[in-house]
This record gives structure tokens, sequence and C-alpha cells, in this order.
């Protein structure tokens, strides 16, 4: 099956260039000149991946990317030319997986490009592999090698929601809401307590995974290898 990327960007140049050196990379492309473009072309195209450009009229590329978030289970690129942590961190917090900035190498994109989908091919419904780690969400269910593990639900529940998409950041107060639900009285120290419970639990049984602190942001979950 043909890989499809939705190229999301107001320059024509960029498009253009994009275009062709993912053609020639076997990659079907559909392309948007601005946020509310792209968001009519994911209700109609099969999308796999997405690469938005931050500063776009109509509808931002962060705002696209929290649109992207919440309704499509795709990985998301943004790509501009402002660099400055600040601006980082709020791609970061509106759910983007990869920061490229302005002026890029085609072969470094295609290299974010490709470990993308390589993370995100990973991952089904309901199994999550990870070197020699399974987490069976059917199961509830966490494998090592020949070992098996049960852990409280919501340790569960907040292990198998970062290892569902590597490398992405959320923060504490997304993973209440995924894992907890809108209506949790407690606080963000809650996320903190549960990682720590799982960082013990492994330590020492396995480096197939690590999760992160992304200081002043939240976590994600990194896979050895990748």
């Amino acid at each position: 099956m043909k890989t499809h990327i939705l190229i999301v960007d107001d320059d024509p140049h960029i498009r253009e260039l994009l275009r062709l050196y993912l053609q020639k990379e076997r990659f079907m492309v559909v392309e948007a000149g601005d946020g509310n473009e792209a968001s009519k072309l994911l209700e109609t195209e099969q999308v796999h991946l997405a690469i938005v450009d931050v500063m776009m009229p109509k509808k931002n590329g962060w705002e696209l990317c929290e649109e992207i978030r919440e309704y499509y289970d795709i990985p998301v690129i943004l790509l501009t030319a402002r660099g400055e942590l600040e601006d980082k961190a709020k791609g970061f917090l509106s759910g983007t997986d990869d920061y490229v900035v302005k002026p890029f190498e085609p072969e470094e994109l295609l290299f974010r490009i490709r470990a993308l989908l390589r993370r995100y091919q990973m991952v089904s419904d309901n199994i999550i592999s990870m070197n020699d780690t399974v987490i069976d969400r059917n199961n509830y269910e966490v494998r090592v090698r020949n070992r098996s593990f049960v852990l409280p639900l919501k340790e569960f529940q907040l292990l198998a929601q970062l290892a569902s998409q590597p490398d992405r950041m959320y923060t504490r107060e997304q993973l209440i809401q995924l894992i907890w639900g809108n209506d949790f009285e407690g606080d963000s120290r809650t996320v903190d307590v549960h990682i720590k419970r799982l960082r013990e639990r492994f330590r020492g049984i396995t480096d197939d995974f690590q999760i992160i602190t992304v200081r002043g942001l939240g976590y994600k979950l990194e896979v050895k290898g990748e």
C-alpha cells in the first residue's frame, strides 16, 4: 500500500520542492495551501503523515496540529522558520511528533518521515511491540521475553498511552485527561507518581524502552534502537 503524505504550506515553492522529492521516494503526495484547506482534505483523503507549516493564514500550523491530534491518529511534523525554544515548546504542546526548522535538508526530513512511520507502524489497535517487550491491551498485560506482568489499571493505561506513540511528548494535563478523564479532581502530581512507579517496576528488567522527562513540559517514551 502506498504511503500518502499531506504537505500543508502557503509557499507554493516549498510545496513543489517537497512534492518532487517525496514523489521521487515513491510517496503519494496531497497538498494544501492553508490550514482550512488541509482540514477539508483530511476528511476525504487517506493520509498517513502530515508535514505542516506553522505560519499560515486562516488556520495556523499549531491549530491544525491540535485538530489532527484530536481527530486523526497520524504523525505530524511541524515545518517552520521559527527556531526559538518557546516556539518549539508550543509546537510540542499542540501535539506535534517532530519539529523541523527551515531551511532544512530534504535528506534530514526524509529520515524523520521514515522514523515516524516506523514508530507508528509498531502499534496496532491492541498490541504494541517494543523489541522484546509487548503491551497487550486485550489482556491488560505486559510481557518481557518469558515474563508476564499485570499492572494496576492506571499504570497500564499510562504505559500503553505513552508507548502508542513513541517520542511524542505528552503534557501532564494531556495525560490526566486521557487516562483519568475530565472529572478527575486530583492534580498533575498524580502523573509523576505513576511515572515513578513504572520506572521502578521495569528497572533492571528491560531496557527496551525508557520514559523520559521533558523538563517543564511533560513525558515521552523512547524505544531502544529508534
